[in-house]
């Protein structure tokens, strides 16, 4: 996810001087200075003594560990954590310093392709200007936008978050139903992806809702009315809501997890 975020911040003309990154692995970091021209900086107290904004693209597990050394030298500096299940009140914590300022995201991995979707939650600490600082870099790999509350953010977890899996999951099992009507493989491949991202240009471009768009392609009587029938007929609405549910379930779980093992 850093390599994408700094892709996506170069292509979107931010000086590449101005990008400082510290890993452990040397190795990681020198590939991101040969490909990108960026900054890099000897350890993570010397990435933070400069800059006014850090993005920790850290393990969660990590994040305590990572957070922690660095306690007290977070005056003026926004933390931005993309550490899914990693709460704010957690990583405040951390930091030793009651006032400091925290963006926690949860991009998707569509982002590697800068077409993702990031729900970005700041805590009272974070200035106006601080949070166009944080979208800026967010939305340079995709959609970004604001939640009002973190445990909104468990909610975007079971949409965007785990999101991408179930649109392969729909297309995995229209490719093997397309097989057991004798298609070969490699055409239901190509055709169910090729489907699956017309369709999900038209329902960007459109200003018509994804059911307009549905009902326009379904004839009376047709090919579609009788898949759709057979999707209602299954309850189709009621088994992705109850899988939303189950994701959203597990984000709040997480979030207990993870802060009880780190403060533990």
């Amino acid at each position: 996810m850093a390599r994408s975020l700094i892709g996506g911040l170069v292509d979107a003309d931010m000086a590449a001087g101005s990008i400082s990154v510290s890993d452990p692995g040397t190795g990681v970091c020198e590939a991101l200075h040969s490909d990108f021209g960026i900054h890099h900086a000897g350890s993570n107290g010397e990435l933070l003594a400069g800059c006014d904004l850090v993005v920790m693209a850290v393990k969660p597990q990590q994040m305590k560990t990572v957070v922690s050394e660095l306690a007290g030298q977070f005056q003026n500096k926004l933390l931005v954590s993309i550490a899914a299940g990693v709460l704010s009140n957690d990583l405040l914590a951390w930091t030793k310093q009651p006032d400091t300022a925290i963006v926690r995201c949860m991009p998707n991995t569509p982002a590697l392709l800068k077409c993702g979707a990031t729900g970005l939650f700041a805590n009272h600490y974070v200035t106006e200007q601080q949070r166009q600082q944080a979208e800026s870099v967010l939305a340079a790999v995709g959609d970004a936008a604001w939640v009002d509350s973190e445990s909104q953010l468990d909610a975007i977890t079971a949409l965007s978050g785990s999101g991408p899996a179930y649109f392969f999951l729909l297309i995995e099992s229209m490719i093997d139903a397309a097989q057991q009507m004798n298609l070969p493989k490699d055409l239901a491949t190509r055709f169910a992806i090729q489907t699956a991202l017309g369709a999900a240009n038209m329902a960007q471009s459109s200003n018509l809702e994804p059911a307009q768009l549905r009902e326009n392609v379904t004839s009376p009587a047709g090919t579609t009315e009788a898949a759709l029938n057979s999707f209602s007929a299954a309850n189709l609405s009621k088994i992705v809501q109850h899988a939303m549910q189950a994701a959203e379930h597990r984000a709040v779980e997480l979030g207990i997890e993870l802060g009880d093992k780190a403060n533990g």
